[in-house]
């Protein structure tokens, strides 16, 4: 889980519902703040993370001509999503519903080209398979400490601890487990909670318990059962880049190297940053981020 050091939007950035057939979802929309505009991105968060993990990104991004529009998927945070209905959150749906956001934005004349897609660690397995099921809607493919197949076997067993739990406790009952344990931020848990002052905590654990217990139990599993598929990525004509910080342990750093490599795609190493450049390292991963985006041919 991101730590994002604000859940409230920044000025520039407004708080909207995508409406699509398969529901709305609730997204963070920020306009560039300089002309012309460069084109729009759409931004997926990762695993127990949400929109607001790039809160810090959206400003410096507009400053650079781009539009962007962060996105809880289903059953995250503050987009419904059945609480005890696994199928729901099938890979096959979740590409879904990122094409269908994508639609109703061009439809709502929000979108101009050229149009990026990025994902955060789960998020980036979710938009590599939307655009390996549609190629044509996106412009470039950012994968954000994402690796290509399955999570580090450390993870894994992180996973299948809290899938454990949730099958035993409530989300409440987990959080408290969670803080008692005082785990270091990774894909799971994510940063340790502080005091019961912290507003920071509060924002997380209201997040947490927004959150569909169902949509953590198959994301988790998706997590750890990811096949490589960088293969069929890297035979896609489209622009593609492999950012991350410098350190990680849900994918290690040379298994990301190696992944760029394979897919011929531009490399970012963001210094200071771990597995969450967006929060850890926001204005460097953003410089990073437009900088790849300018090279995009509209």
């Amino acid at each position: 889980m991101s730590r994002p050091s604000t859940f409230v939007p920044p000025p520039g950035v407004r708080t909207r519902v995508i409406s699509t057939p398969r529901g709305g979802f609730a997204a963070l929309d920020a306009t560039a703040s300089t002309a012309p505009v460069r084109g729009t991105a759409l931004l997926l968060p990762g695993f127990t993370g949400s929109k607001e993990d790039f809160l810090d990104l959206q400003p410096p991004l507009a400053a650079r001509g781009y539009r962007t529009v962060a996105v809880d998927g289903r059953g995250q945070y503050e987009s419904d999503g059945p609480r005890d209905d696994e199928s729901a959150y099938a890979r096959a749906e979740l590409v879904r519903d990122v094409l269908a956001q994508r639609d109703a934005l061009a439809d709502a004349g929000v979108l101009t080209a050229p149009v990026h897609l990025l994902g955060h660690s789960l998020g980036g397995q979710i938009a590599r398979a939307a655009v390996l099921d549609s190629p044509e809607a996106f412009a470039s493919l950012t994968l954000m400490a994402s690796g290509p197949a399955e999570v580090s076997a450390h993870q894994r067993e992180r996973v299948k601890m809290l899938r454990d739990a949730l099958a035993v406790l409530d989300l409440t009952q987990v959080w408290e487990a969670m803080r008692s344990m005082e785990a270091p931020e990774d894909a799971v848990t994510g940063a340790r909670a502080g005091g019961p002052g912290d507003e920071s905590a509060k924002a997380l654990r209201n997040r947490w318990l927004r959150t569909s217990p169902a949509q953590l139990v198959a994301t988790g599993r998706q997590l750890c059962t990811e096949p490589d598929r960088v293969a069929e990525l890297a035979a896609l004509d489209l622009p593609r880049h492999v950012i991350s910080g410098e350190r990680d342990d849900t994918w290690p750093i040379p298994l990301l190297d190696d992944m760029a490599i394979r897919l011929a795609a531009h490399r970012t190493v963001v210094r200071g940053a771990e597995h969450s450049p967006n929060t850890d390292r926001p204005h460097e991963t953003a410089t990073a981020l437009a900088d790849f985006w300018d090279t995009v041919p509209a």
